[in-house]
């Protein structure tokens, strides 16, 4: 099969960059002929730049144009777009539809009915735009970047495309990571039918199961609010039980100040991938502590690669990828007393641990395995060709 990948990259590196890049290498693993076309934001630099790409968030002809030269070089059988914003623009779909070639986009993000992508403000979670066709209270409180100004071009580009049908007419197939994302783009104002959704996890590589573990548990990622740093501290400082934290991000200097006041805190600063799974293999349990709508964090699905339980919060994704008392358990979102009482429990229950680690490691196998993904992926690229040509 002939696929192209689109992807709009971010100014700076993020999951998104990372499942473009994983997807790549496994279908061409798989022997699928695979070709990609990059955007850039690096090329918003200057405030003129700005407002000229604020507007070719609407439609951009050159992006257009280029879609269409690689459609006509390449000949795919289908276009896989996995982001759009802001460069490339929604002018993709409409290129694609001009060469009738059927085009799928993984939503890895809620930005098409939330302006900050995230269903997140003032440290709380918030869904006030998700029914809304033009999202006021996000340009009000200026959820994109906290710009009104950037807020008002965004939420003016997503009402104008909701208008003019292209979400639900231009594209043939949306991704979804989990059930959970499906469940809120169903419940919202793009009014999406179910049949053009389809639920595909993420996946990572095979990195070995390790039952054997030491006695630590781990956290890691950005040190910032949304991520709850604030309730990792305050469950460990109270407890007995080891924890190794592994980023950086604005909570950097109060993680590290905790780690030089209570002894069980560890803090490693950034690290490379192959000491962050060296670590995961040995730990006792990954500590997961997210309070906004986390989509498929890649660090939980290393976590059940390896073996290791995890304990998160009853909130979006991570609550549905994990079963609770079976691959980890999951405790009540925000609240630092009851993930205390989760990490307790699981050192104090050995037996029923080892089941853990072996249920994580079964959880990957049948899930989130390169061999299952890349057949979830053809499956869905086989039928949106099928459907397309039905409609041609």
């Amino acid at each position: 099969m002939r696929i192209l990948l689109v992807h709009n990259q971010y100014q700076h590196r993020g999951g998104e960059d990372t499942v473009l890049e994983s997807e790549l290498k496994l279908l061409k693993k798989y022997g699928e002929t695979v070709e990609t076309l990059m955007f850039n934001n690096d090329l918003i630099k200057s405030p003129l730049e700005k407002i000229k790409y604020g507007f070719y968030s609407f439609y951009n002809p050159e992006s257009s144009r280029l879609l269409e030269r690689k459609i006509k070089e390449f000949c795919p059988d289908v276009i896989h777009v996995h982001n759009f914003f802001p460069i490339a623009s929604p002018a993709l779909f409409y290129a694609a539809n001009k060469q009738k070639t059927p085009i799928v986009m993984t939503l890895h993000n809620y930005r098409l009915i939330c302006p900050n992508a995230m269903f997140f403000r003032d440290d709380q979670v918030c869904e006030a735009c998700i029914s809304k066709s033009f999202a006021l209270d996000g340009v009000l409180h200026g959820c994109y970047r906290n710009s009104r100004v950037q807020t008002l071009f965004l939420a003016s580009m997503t009402w104008f495309h909701k208008a003019a049908g292209t979400w639900y007419d231009r594209v043939d197939k949306y991704i979804l990571l989990t059930q959970f994302a499906k469940n809120k783009f169903l419940d919202s104002s793009l009014k999406l039918a179910d049949s053009k959704m389809a639920v595909k996890s993420n996946f990572v590589e095979d990195r070995g199961f390790d039952l054997n573990k030491d006695d630590y548990c781990l956290f890691v990622g950005r040190l910032s609010k949304e991520k709850g740093i604030d309730i990792l501290l305050e469950a460990f400082k109270h407890s007995e039980r080891k924890l190794l934290i592994i980023g950086t991000g604005p909570l950097s200097q109060k993680v590290k100040e905790h780690s030089e006041k209570y002894p069980n805190i560890e803090y490693a600063g950034f690290q490379s991938i192959d000491f962050i799974i060296t670590k995961l293999k040995k730990a006792k349990a990954l500590i997961f502590t997210s309070i906004w709508y986390e989509g498929m964090p890649m660090t939980i699905l290393e976590s059940l690669s390896v073996g290791t339980p995890v304990i998160c919060g009853d909130l979006g994704g991570p609550a549905e990828m994990i079963e609770n008392h079976k691959s980890g358990l999951i405790y009540k979102a925000g609240d630092s007393g009851d993930l205390q009482k989760k990490v307790d429990w699981l050192y104090d229950h050995l037996t029923e641990y080892k089941e853990f680690c072996r249920n994580a490691r079964n959880e990957f196998e049948s899930k989130y395995s390169e061999e299952k993904n890349y057949d979830q992926l053809m499956h869905i690229y086989k039928e949106v060709i099928g459907e397309k040509k039905k409609s041609n």
